[in-house]
């Protein structure tokens, strides 16, 4: 007999006769906590430092100019697949974007895939046209992302859910930021230092 064997030979002799024990799995399972609460996603966000403007559905694109222009944005890169309305005041450069132009660029606009009201959390579907590749929100100092409030989902189970199939994925909570060994904040490390979330009711 094996050690592995002599091992597992003692677990059963000491679990006894009584079987399979049933495990309780009363997990958190997506779809069972409703739609995702707008507040608490908008009061997440701002915990994070991002800046949130809540605007009906129709008032997107003039939400976004209004944050451009506080920006003192010049070159704007919207996602490929943006809605040509969200950047109308801002000359698009030639697809596809390279390198150099997105280093130059002082705000990216894209929109997102699904987002957590629970933890704040946006997600980029980076296959998907309107979101561009993950190059674009990672280069640029400023991310601006517009989320549907049909898009906002309560927690982390239903946005789980909601990305079956894609493939590749950026979760966002806040801008980039990280900690120094003395826990000293540092923002901008690996992305954006700035985001700011146009939430379209």
């Amino acid at each position: 007999m094996s050690a592995r064997d002599e091992v597992l030979a003692r677990v059963r002799r000491a679990r006894g006769a009584g079987g399979a024990v049933a495990v309780p799995r009363e997990y958190r399972a997506a779809g069972t906590r409703g739609p995702g609460d707008l507040a608490l996603f908008a009061e997440r966000l701002r915990d994070y430092r991002a800046r949130v403007r809540v605007v009906a559905a129709g008032e997107v694109a003039e939400a976004i100019a209004a944050a451009l222009r506080d920006r003192d944005a010049r070159l704007v890169v919207p996602a490929p697949g943006a809605p040509p309305a969200w950047t109308a005041g801002w000359p698009r450069p030639d697809a596809p974007v390279d390198r150099p132009t997105l280093e130059r660029a002082d705000a990216v606009v894209t929109a997102c895939h699904v987002a957590v009201a629970e933890t704040g959390t946006i997600v980029l579907d980076h296959d998907a046209a309107d979101q561009g590749p993950r190059a674009l929100t990672l280069i640029p100092d400023y991310h601006l992302v517009v989320v549907r409030a049909d898009q906002v989902v309560a927690g982390v189970p239903d946005a789980v859910a909601a990305l079956a199939g894609v493939r590749t994925q950026t979760w966002i909570s806040g801008p980039s930021a990280t900690s120094d060994i003395e826990l000293e904040r540092v923002e901008g490390v690996h992305g954006p230092r700035t985001l700011e979330v146009v939430v379209a009711t």
